[in-house]
């Protein structure tokens, strides 16, 4: 008869892993873990077999939780460099949008009238646009900063300001 894999719990000595399956079912936590206050391993459970561990003893202190995995830290370098990579990768698709897009075509503008190849004359279009964008979002933050300005100047009416 096989051993049904279990986690090792240091409070019980008598509770020792034996066998090189207790060994790797510690290394690698499943859904019934000691923790859990499961007394059962579901894979004995699941097959029909009689459970052969014991509950677990209740102990006077509780074991310490195991330590939480390294989390990823972002960094301003790391948004940086996701940034370029995807700036990079519309300006490659933009390179082959103008290449794949050649031909002359007659652009009028405020009585100014000229001929452009097509993907120049809409990559001006779009850069014109960005830059309206542009425009209209410094006013905004210029805006919403002065309105902070005065706040924070009305809230401590004793200091002047020169």
């Amino acid at each position: 008869m096989t051993e049904t894999p279990r986690r090792f719990d240091p409070t019980n000595p008598d509770g020792a892993p034996t066998s090189p399956y207790a060994e790797a079912a510690d290394a690698t936590p499943g859904p019934a873990s000691a923790e859990q206050g499961l007394g059962t391993d579901v894979a004995a459970t699941t097959a029909g077999r009689e459970d052969t561990t014991r509950p677990e003893e209740p102990t006077a202190q509780a074991p310490a939780p195991a330590p939480a995995p390294d989390t990823r830290q972002v960094t301003r370098a790391g948004m940086v460099w996701a940034a370029v990579a995807c700036a990079l990768v519309v300006l490659i698709l933009l390179i082959a949008f103008i290449l794949q897009n050649q031909e002359y075509v007659q652009v009028k503008f405020f009585g100014l009238e000229g001929s452009v190849p097509l993907g120049i004359a809409l990559f001006i279009a779009a850069v014109g646009g960005g830059v309206l964008v542009a425009i209209a979002g410094a006013a905004r933050i210029i805006q919403l900063r002065l309105a902070a300005h005065r706040v924070r100047r009305q809230a401590s009416p004793g200091t002047r300001t020169r």
